[in-house]
């Protein structure tokens, strides 16, 4: 059965965006979280553009390779500015979880206003056997507490930001991790976790 994986940049301190963060303004003042996309000298096989150290290349390939489709919430959605009517991987349909109507979205987009199990039940339908991808601070902790996420992928950037989004929001109890992978790569720190049951 294919796999929910919770995955994102995020500082040392565990911040996703740094301060202010908004449509027109990505990230706030945190874009440095995503530098590692284009330090390196070896090109991504799935994402044009992206030129990665070697390391990096081989994480973020064979994770990107895995992502048939991708649950994002409303703030990284709009943060993103819609991420230009595609979605954040380049195959991959975007599902994003909110409670407001949206204004405008495209054929690769899906809305889904019932909560996060029926977002990651649209998102396993349509990603063909393949994983599904959460992004966003309240879509992850959302599936934590709803005990659907497999894995946490964190890519740590060697950065304090000191303020703006965190990725985990405040939880219930405790999650169990455990380490399967730990990947440094100049800029980066690709950690991955599987969640104990």
């Amino acid at each position: 059965m294919s796999k929910v994986i919770g995955a994102h940049a995020v500082s040392v301190d565990g911040y996703i965006t740094g301060r202010d963060p908004r449509a027109g303004r990505g990230l706030g003042d945190g874009a440095m979280l995503f530098d590692w996309y284009f330090d390196g000298d070896t090109p991504s096989r799935v994402f044009d553009g992206f030129r990665l150290s070697e390391p990096s290349a081989r994480v973020f390939d064979a994770l990107a390779a895995r992502v048939g489709a991708v649950v994002a919430g409303r703030n990284t959605y709009e943060d993103s500015d819609g991420f230009g009517g595609g979605g954040p991987h380049p195959a991959a349909r975007l599902f994003v979880l909110s409670h407001r109507p949206m204004p405008k979205m495209s054929e690769r987009q899906t809305l889904v206003g019932t909560g996060i199990q029926d977002a990651i039940a649209a998102a396993r339908a349509a990603a063909g056997g393949k994983d599904v991808g959460l992004m966003g601070g309240g879509v992850v902790t959302e599936a934590l507490k709803a005990g659907l996420v497999d894995e946490v992928i964190l890519h740590q950037v060697p950065i304090l930001l000191g303020h703006g989004r965190p990725f985990f929001q405040p939880l219930p109890g405790h999650v169990r991790l455990r380490l399967v992978e730990a990947v440094p790569a100049p800029g980066v720190t690709h950690l991955r976790y599987e969640v104990e049951r």
